[in-house]
């Protein structure tokens, strides 16, 4: 598939959209996401599986984005749509996800600018910060400051009143973010050059700090140190891929939608890693900051006879950023200017994530109607401010985070992610997105990631999905209705929201574009027409349906004896179906609708191999303990990851700057092969 030559609005520079990437993946979620979730998920465990996404899943599927948005020059649905016209609706899945975060993440930006003019207010006025105050006191005065004063905050389900004291500044977030983005990305590749670097000193200095706290150790043990019993629940591992997914902005469409605003030659690969390598880094050290507060806010209540470890201090959920960093700020001299800094910080790091989604959600509808980017921008505004409503309320906090939870977990965006690479790995030729990567990056990927696209990542977030699955559906206290026969409200509402989705994005796939019948299908991929592999398809195609019905005949009778018989049939089915993509879907050939079925079968088959044999592990094991905190020193483990990290970021970094700063030489040395410029 040729790339678009109609004009198209595109980044200044490489750096500006490089920043822009990782402004929208480096924001809030490393700070306040990923802090909150370890501490409710599993601890230091929740780094296991945080590692593993963010590498073996994370990185590939930012490459995919990459190259799908830059390829086809549309924001992801007509993108979608441009690869198999039946697939738009993936696209506007992500999309319609991601407008439902923007409803509840200008409010977390909302609690950033309070804070700020609390701060402002504690500067001219020359007083304390009103949640202010050191050892347990502190601690106790942080904790109420934010649930009581600011939040007013109601337990249960009952929404309560409306706050005005977070609505005026949910009204001056959504203004920012109005303005950030209302001149298109060229101006947004301006205002990242500071929005971006500014955070990462303020977390260097609160780090610092943190480390500094007497009992900070304590904090860094529940931290670092793993207690591999977690690790067997699934709820450490879906909440871990979901936060990668979130931080990355995978799925939702905005690194399809920022990427076709790319030049033409701009590199994908060596981009990619960057971004996930700097995400990583900032959520590790992020954590660093947050948990060695803790353990300091742990000790100071400790002394005063109260608190007995790190997760008695505060409770968990999204406020948990809200009470440990200004408590950590009301210890430093001159408390009110490092926390009017920090809040600031926290503003520009919230807002470039917050305008990102926002801008995938504007781009799709554009690139669908042809409207004006001056008339939806301010409509999706009001509307995106309307439904934020809800959580400005003094039960807002409890809707938010159980939102962000379906969202943000297996049923919303890992779910989503599983049907992208499915898409794109099975039903479209994902060799050509290969292809488009390496010849405009600094270094080439291998053979490899085809196949991390089409059976790896499916494999691992198919079992995930299936192991979650089963986790909600046999909890004990009832996933959608409680034992004794009441309804969880909570969940209802967020498992209507995830459901509600793709029927929306359905509907918008079917609504005819205008723009589409004027370009006709300009950049759409054209499937050969000489179909190959029909014997070997067919094979492929039985074994895996076979495989698929021992597995549904094991979980009607509960024999578990024709575990290993499934299995075979589906790594044979997917090893041939592979083999008859690999080897015919070239040229003027491609291979019949029967190997591709076969092979997405197959994958649905060893995943749910993989998910019972894990739910069979867990139930044996029962349920894991608590997780303990007896340590005031780091393990030898501790030091490993710590090591690792260190190797991953500096290396990883080093290395890509390397490899930039080679291509770069090189080009100013060579004539440029292609010298079409996109203005």
């Amino acid at each position: 598939m040729e790339m678009l030559e109609e004009q198209r609005e595109n980044w200044g520079t490489r750096g500006g959209f490089v920043l822009a990437a990782v402004g929208s993946a480096v924001g809030l979620g490393n700070l306040w996401g990923f802090p909150y979730k370890l501490y409710s998920y599993g601890g230091g465990a929740f780094l296991v599986p945080y590692i593993v996404a963010m590498f073996c899943i994370g990185v590939p599927m930012l490459i995919l984005e990459f190259s799908l948005g830059h390829m086809t020059q549309r924001a992801a649905p007509d993108a979608f749509a441009r690869v198999n016209r039946r697939a738009e609706f993936v696209g506007w899945w992500g999309i319609i996800l991601g407008f439902v975060i923007i409803t509840y993440y200008p409010v977390i930006l909302a609690y950033c600018f309070s804070f700020m003019y609390y701060s402002i207010q504690s500067i001219i006025t020359g007083n304390a910060l009103p949640w202010g105050g050191e050892g347990a006191a502190g601690v106790a005065n942080a904790k109420s400051f934010f649930y009581d004063a600011y939040l007013g905050f109601k337990e249960g389900t009952e929404l309560g009143q409306i706050r005005y004291n977070i609505l005026i500044p949910l009204f001056v977030a959504w203004i920012a973010m109005y303005f950030c983005i209302f001149k298109g990305v060229k101006f947004v590749g301006k205002i990242v050059w500071l929005t971006v670097p500014l955070p990462f000193i303020m977390l260097i200095v609160l780090t610092i700090r943190g480390l500094t706290l007497p009992g900070s150790m304590k904090g860094l043990v529940y931290y670092l140190d793993p207690v591999w019993s977690e690790l067997a629940k699934p709820t450490t591992w879906r909440f871990a891929f979901g936060q990668v997914f979130f931080s990355l902005s995978l799925a939702f469409g905005v690194m399809v939608t920022y990427a076709s605003f790319l030049h033409r030659k701009s590199d994908i690969n060596n981009n990619a890693v960057i971004i996930g390598v700097s995400d990583f880094a900032t959520s590790f050290v992020g954590g660093i900051a947050i948990f060695a507060t803790l353990g300091g806010m742990s000790y100071a209540t400790m002394e005063a006879g109260q608190a007995v470890g790190v997760k008695d201090v505060v409770a968990g959920g999204p406020g948990l950023a809200f009470v440990a960093f200004p408590y950590a700020l009301a210890q430093l001299p001159g408390a009110a200017w490092w926390s009017l800094i920090f809040f600031f910080t926290l503003v520009t790091l919230g807002i470039d994530s917050a305008f990102s989604i926002t801008e995938s959600v504007l781009a799709g509808i554009v690139d669908k109607t042809g409207w004006k980017r001056s008339i939806v921008l301010p409509a999706m505004s009001l509307v995106g401010l309307c439904f934020g409503l809800i959580y400005v309320t003094e039960g807002g906090l409890n809707w938010l985070g159980t939102v962000d939870g379906f969202i943000n977990g297996t049923w919303g965006i890992a779910f989503l992610g599983l049907l992208e690479c499915v898409v794109l790995g099975w039903m479209y030729r994902v060799d050509t997105l290969r292809h488009h990567a390496n010849e405009r990056s600094d270094w080439r990927l291998g053979r490899w990631w085809n196949f991390s696209i089409r059976i790896f990542i499916p494999v691992v977030l198919g079992t995930l999905f299936l192991w979650s699955l089963f986790d909600d559906v046999t909890s004990v206290g009832g996933f959608i209705r409680t034992p004794e026969g009441e309804w969880i409200i909570p969940n209802c509402v967020g498992f209507a929201v995830v459901g509600i989705a793709p029927v929306i994005a359905i509907l918008m796939s079917l609504v005819k574009s205008p723009l589409r019948q004027e370009h006709g299908k300009q950049g759409e991929f054209k499937y050969p027409t000489h179909p190959v592999g029909l014997k070997l398809g067919k094979a492929a195609f039985i074994l895996s349906t076979a495989g698929l019905l021992l597995i549904a005949w094991m979980m009607k009778t509960g024999n578990q004896w024709p575990i290993g018989v499934a299995l075979v049939f589906g790594l044979i089915g997917i090893a041939v179906s592979n083999y008859v993509l690999e080897k015919h879907d070239v040229g003027d050939e491609r291979p019949t609708l029967l190997s591709r079925w076969a092979g997405i079968i197959a994958t649905l088959d060893i995943s749910a191999v993989i998910a019972m044999t894990l739910i069979r592990m867990t139930k044996t094991a029962g349920d894991t303990e608590a997780i303990a905190e007896t340590s005031d020193k780091l393990s030898g483990v501790s030091y490993t990851i710590i090591g690792v990290v260190a190797l991953v970021v500096v290396g990883g970094l080093g290395w890509c700057f390397y490899r930039a700063i080679t291509a770069a030489s090189k080009d100013q040395q060579e004539e440029p092969l292609d010298t079409l410029q996109i203005d």
